[in-house]
């Protein structure tokens, strides 16, 4: 006997919306058709579609064959347009046009204008297309002195026509999670595999409004000993796509989200930090350490923050600097003076103003004690190398030191071509590698110890030493370097309110041997502007300027109790070449800063 049955009411209204979605709409075998909001004459639009930048998009291409493609995003009232133009090759990858910039926790409103290929016809579409999203958010750790986990931005100089259009990477730090402390890996003994703050990425555009950030939890685990560690080392490649390094990882992936590659470390080197330098022919520059070294006393330990790999672009390693074997790791002038409660990263502001001595130094040797510490030797952080860079015209590698307060040009050879620094505590062949000081005229500067006449001044615990690529030839070389100023002078200052950091250029003449301090900025600051680790100096081409982030400036310190009572609160400055002013100015509020720089549209897209 057949049942007759009646469509309830809620059950015949699903099938009366499934009947009229969208004629888009698809369907599939396990049941009815699923109605997308499709709006214009495209397809869907998917926000995050790569599941690492919520404030991307892309309008998938609805079957057509699209050839160029114009996005424009709609700006808020006084805020800063973003539009870029996008290639067929762009539009191929991702299947649709890909739309970056959004305005996060906003209803933006995006024009595009493409070409699209039906039937052998071409037609030349404009049509607005309205995304929603959500609010920037990262998960807390409940750190009492970070005021806010996002980075907030006050602009301080508002951009000039000339760099109304920047947008501007950042690269920072989140406190430091206790579920990242669960595990420590001592076999061999030392490392730096305790290295682990969350990211805080983010792309803010030149009114302070973030335009993208990070989401990283699909890549990033606190708990793991391999997918986790501090991400450093970004750059913007040629193609456009980020590359940075993390923990036990180095990776590249395009401003969407889309990975290229996430690569484990090769099996004989650990502890990726700070540098990851794209070569000419499409390999990497890393910096990363052996984790597994004997030593000449039978020790088997992890070295710290000392050995450079090239790896080409399919990952094979196809060579190494391992440089305590290379410069002298038992060089500690340095590491007697730099203030203990800012060794980089490794923040102990109980040790704030103390400094080592040669019988602690020794001590350290006595009683085998290894790992992410400052110390001389192999296994310690005697060199701590925080840049690494190429010169294509003699194949170098130019690397800071931050530990030697030196930057070092090392050939193919492994021998040293130049070093950058304090002629003070180099010994035999090395002494002899030391750059002279000259002024403008090539006359050379007199120089005491580590003090030189006039404003000439050495780069002290740097961080970042490149080569301006456009400015450099076979002789003369160009040197952006950020002198963070810890220990200038082989000393600590009689105050801690003295201490200032630096943005410097230096002209080496390279068949000279001699250095020349052709700009600088950061000392008419003072203590306000000083940095006591991490930031950068770069110069960039398109613009003719120099970029620099004064990273962790800015901070609330008691020097009375010794401790932060805030987060720093960095700097972003933009200088045309040669100007003493800058043309740019951004704080960040409440926030550990890493390193910063420009980001190119024209690059990322294609177009």
């Amino acid at each position: 006997m057949r049942t007759a049955f009646k469509l309830l009411p809620v059950v015949a209204g699903i099938f009366a919306a499934a009947f009229a979605a969208p004629s888009h709409a698809v369907g599939g075998p396990s049941g009815l058709k699923v109605g997308y909001a499709v709006q214009g004459t495209l397809g869907e639009t998917i926000v995050n579609p790569y599941g690492l930048a919520p404030l991307t998009a892309v309008i998938r291409n609805g079957g057509y064959v699209l050839k160029h493609a114009t996005v424009r995003i709609v700006p808020k009232e006084g805020g800063q347009e973003i539009k870029y133009d996008v290639g067929p090759q762009t539009l191929r990858t991702h299947g649709g046009i890909p739309v970056f910039g959004l305005y996060a926790g906003w209803r933006n409103t995006v024009e595009v204008t493409y070409t699209r290929v039906f039937q052998g016809e071409e037609k030349t579409v404009t049509e607005s297309y309205v995304i929603n999203t959500q609010p920037a958010w990262l998960e807390t750790t409940g750190n009492p002195a970070i005021a806010q986990n996002f980075m907030t931005a006050k602009v301080t100089t508002p951009a000039p026509k000339e760099f109304s259009d920047r947008l501007y990477f950042i690269n920072n730090l989140g406190a430091a999670d206790v579920r990242a402390s669960r595990a420590v890996w001592n076999n061999p003994v030392g490392g730096a595999l305790q290295w682990n703050n969350p990211p805080r990425n983010a792309i803010l555009d030149t009114k302070g409004e973030i335009r993208w950030y990070m989401k990283a939890d699909r890549i990033y685990d606190p708990e793991s000993l391999y997918d986790a560690g501090i991400m450093m080392g970004f750059h913007q490649n040629a193609d456009g796509a980020l590359s940075w390094g993390y923990g036990q990882h180095y990776a590249k992936y395009d401003l969407l989200g889309r990975k290229v590659f996430n690569r484990r470390l090769p099996a004989n080197y650990a502890d990726f930090s700070h540098a990851m330098m794209p070569a000419e022919n499409g390999g990497y520059f890393l910096r990363v350490a052996s984790p597994d070294l004997r030593r000449a006393d039978d020790t088997r330990v992890r070295t710290v923050r000392d050995v450079i790999i090239e790896v080409d672009a399919s990952g094979e390693v196809v060579d190494e600097w391992r440089l305590f074997e290379i410069l002298d790791p038992n060089r500690n002038i340095v590491l007697k003076s730099i203030d203990q409660g800012a060794v980089c990263l490794n923040i102990d502001t109980s040790q704030s103003g103390k400094t080592l001595s040669a019988e602690q130094l020794a001590k350290l040797e006595a009683q085998h004690a290894f790992g992410d510490i400052a110390g001389t030797g192999a296994g310690r952080n005697w060199a701590h190398v925080n840049s690494v860079d190429h010169d294509p015209v003699d194949d170098s590698i130019i690397l800071s030191s931050r530990h030697q307060s030196a930057v070092v040009k090392i050939g193919r050879d492994k021998q040293v071509k130049w070093i950058m620094g304090s002629p003070e505590g180099w010994k035999g062949d090395f002494a002899k590698k030391v750059l002279k000081p000259v002024d403008k005229n090539g006359k050379p500067i007199t120089c005491e110890g580590s003090t030189c006449e006039g404003d000439f001044d050495w780069s002290w615990t740097q961080h970042t030493g490149w080569r301006v690529d456009s400015k450099s030839d076979k002789n003369i070389f160009y040197l952006s370097v950020f002198d963070n100023g810890d220990a200038r002078g082989m000393e600590q200052p009689a105050l801690p309110e003295m201490k200032y950091s630096r943005a410097v250029v230096y002209k080496i003449d390279q068949k000279k041997m001699t250095v020349e301090q052709v700009w600088e900025y950061g000392k008419e600051r003072g203590h306000e502007w000083y940095s006591p680790v991490t930031s950068l100096t770069e110069y960039h081409e398109d613009k003719n300027s120099v970029f620099v982030y004064s990273a962790t400036a800015g901070a609330t310190y008691n020097f009375k109790t010794g401790a932060f009572e805030s987060a720093p609160n960095p700097y972003i400055n933009e200088f045309k070449w040669g100007d003493k002013e800058p043309s740019v100015e951004i704080q960040f509020e409440s926030t550990s800063g890493y390193q910063a720089m420009p980001v190119d549209l024209k690059k990322a897209f294609g177009g």
